[in-house]
């Protein structure tokens, strides 16, 4: 066959594949199958480079950094909707419609998925340009993050518009969100409120590889182009589905209030079988020359309204509290229940935070208690059924020893959590600690993911972040699940993070209370370890954002023999730890004392260029507006709050060139 008929082959097969496996829900061949053609695809495409095509399969999931996201407008504004909670409210509404009407008219009925909207533009089938709603009139192009998303088409099939805009939702899975806070738990990072914070949050990714890991979907729910092939709303979600987008299965065409009341009581209870968050219904008139008639209001159209759910909960039984310890110390208490369906995914087990609110809920083991999701966030008990308690067991209280290697725990002052000051020799602590050590955002080392940590733990080749530099290529071979060219693998990433800058350095050794940002501060303030582990107390506090907690972390961790020792070795591996020399020289002190914000795009330099400069000429960058901002450094498409908050305040707004004459 001609290579060239092969690859084209190739690309329709895949793109119809992944329709039938991300819009249509039914697979036709096995994800090895798949693979094994992409993988030919890739191949093709490599040995055959003036055959490459945007739009082909193997160009969703981008490598580069996006330094930033440029702001558009919307060719049409994105209006938002009036809600309402009550079934009145609907009532009215359809009142409304039908006195203003004078005839029949039709209500289409749908899911009002909870994820966050988006834009996306399609000329000749191609999809162009992908825009986030911002403030309705302008919008971030996120297009090179939306190309990930499976269920979203780079080309459209059949008999499409040349241009057109399909407005939508981007969603993350519940089973998705369950994974990743799992994840983040373990790595004791901030969890995501819920699925809808996660897509947005996701979505705004400056790698659009790891959006691609975020495994989003998208759904679209509105259609807009002059030469659409239909008038009626309902029509178009089916063409629009016809030319390859994900629309919901569940639209519904409703003749009278009574259906639509019929539908809004099912879906209140059956959306909790659902794979995706959703909060609500939304209801439009059908025909696109009766919503004209209808006309809109200054914030949204009259001819459509969104009806919110209540927050979901469920009643079940509370069967036991374990406690996990994590990398830091901290010990959380976990409910593990009966499992119960709520809000797509069976929910076993929920946060219980801390000892002060197992004390508040008076909580026993046996005790009937309401699981909540709600808006829908993480699961957590928020009540319990005192009037359903039977055969009541033990008072749930708090333990007083660590219950993974018994240490006395501690609690704080001003703190909730209670933790393990045995940060050296409790497994939890020493296996969190490695993870985090190897983990993206710190030394970036591949191939150490949580199982493989556990593994070489077990068979005592890890006990503390040194030893990852430590490990022998035979050693790392002979274990199951590893073999050669992983354990070359781990080798190679060790040998590549050695270049890590001291900032990062200082954030993996994982010290209590030091995030990403302090340690990025603290290199900058104290330039190299010997100096952090000299400082008092009042050169600590006098960094930014180092108060007495954080302050007095760090000279805790510092005191202790192990954590020295484990200096030394790194050192002697030939970790970074002293900060680069041209960071730490100020080319300046112009802007010393001066607080500024960057907002916009820029032509001559990047935003993160613009950062270093104010940083190495004494200045501070702040993210958002206040009174203590000095001046602002403006773009192109500054964001407008900024913009009227700054008017407000009467900042100072000086564009690039102005900066770049003041450096001078």
């Amino acid at each position: 066959m001609d290579v060239i008929l092969q690859i084209q082959q190739l690309r329709e097969e895949l793109e119809k594949h992944n329709y039938n496996y991300y819009v249509l829900s039914t697979p036709t061949i096995t994800d090895r199958e798949f693979d094994e053609k992409m993988h030919l695809l890739e191949r093709l495409e490599k040995e055959n480079p003036e055959c490459y095509d945007p739009t082909s399969p193997t160009q969703r999931v981008g490598s580069d950094l996006t330094k930033e996201f440029r702001q558009v407008a919307h060719r049409y504004p994105m209006l938002s909707l009036a809600n309402t909670y009550s079934e009145g409210e609907v009532r009215d509404w359809y009142e409304r419609i039908r006195k203003t009407i004078e005839g029949p008219f039709e209500v289409v009925c749908e899911l009002k998925f909870d994820g966050t909207s988006i834009s996306l533009y399609y000329e000749k089938g191609v999809l162009t340009r992908a825009v986030t709603r911002g403030d309705g009139v302008m919008g971030d192009d996120v297009t090179a993050n939306v190309r990930t998303i499976k269920s979203v088409p780079l080309k459209l099939w059949g008999n499409y518009p040349d241009s057109v805009e399909f407005r939508g939702e981007i969603l993350m899975p519940w089973a998705v969100f369950d994974a990743l806070n799992l994840e983040r738990e373990r790595q004791e990072e901030p969890l995501f409120a819920n699925p809808r914070n996660a897509a947005s949050g996701s979505i705004k990714q400056l790698n659009p590889a790891v959006v691609a890991e975020r495994k989003l979907d998208a759904y679209i729910y509105y259609v807009l182009g002059e030469s659409l092939p239909s008038t009626l709303h309902s029509e178009v979600l089916h063409y629009a589905r016809e030319w390859g987008m994900k629309t919901s299965e569940h639209v519904k065409v409703c003749h009278s209030v009574e259906e639509i009341m019929e539908y809004i009581s099912y879906w209140d209870k059956q959306r909790k079988l659902l794979p995706v968050a959703t909060d609500g219904i939304v209801l439009k008139v059908n025909d696109e020359r009766q919503q004209r008639i209808l006309g809109m209001t200054a914030k949204s159209p009259r001819w459509a309204i969104a009806y919110k759910f209540q927050a979901e909960s469920a009643c079940t039984r509370l069967n036991e509290v374990t406690y996990q310890v994590g990398r830091t110390g901290a010990v959380t208490p976990v409910a593990n229940l009966d499992p119960v369906q709520l809000s797509g995914t069976i929910v076993k087990r929920a946060s219980l935070h801390n000892a002060d609110i197992i004390e508040a809920l008076d909580l026993h083991i046996g005790d009937m208690v309401f699981v909540e999701k709600g808006g829908e966030i993480i699961p957590k008990i928020t009540g319990v059924d005192k009037e359903a308690r039977f055969l009541l067991g033990d008072k749930v209280s708090f333990p007083q020893k660590c219950p993974e290697c018994g240490v006395a725990l501690v609690r704080y002052e001003g703190e909730a959590a209670h933790y393990c000051p045995n940060e050296t020799s409790c497994p939890p602590q020493q296996k969190g600690k490695i993870e985090h050590f190897v983990s993206r955002k710190a030394m970036r080392i591949e191939g150490l993911g949580t199982e493989t940590i556990a593994l070489l733990f077990q068979n005592g080749l890890l006990r503390n972040i040194a030893d990852v530099y430590d490990l022998k290529v035979p050693d790392l071979a002979r274990l199951e699940g590893l073999g050669l060219k992983s354990a070359y693998k781990i080798k190679e990433s060790c040998e590549a993070s050695k270049e890590v800058p001291f900032e990062r350095v200082l954030f993996a050794l994982g010290i209590r209370f030091v995030g990403e940002t302090t340690a990025k501060k603290i290199a900058y303030a104290i330039h190299d370890i010997d100096s952090l582990i000299q400082a008092s107390y009042e050169q600590l506090i006098a960094i930014d954002e180092v108060g007495e907690r954080i302050a007095r972390s760090i000279m805790l961790h510092f005191s202790q023999a192990e954590n020295l020792e484990i200096i030394e070795r790194l050192r002697k591996y030939g970790l970074q730890m002293k900060m680069e020399e041209d960071k730490i020289t100020p080319q300046s002190t112009i802007l010393q004392g001066k607080s500024i914000v960057i907002s916009g795009t820029f032509s001559l330099h990047s935003r993160d260029e613009y950062k270093e400069m104010i940083e190495k000429n004494g200045g501070k960058n702040l993210a958002s507006v206040s009174a203590k901002t000095d001046f602002i450094l403006a773009g192109e498409n500054m964001g407008r709050a900024k913009l009227e908050k700054a008017r407000k305040l009467g900042v100072h707004i000086i564009n690039e060139q102005e900066f770049l004459e003041m450096l001078q």
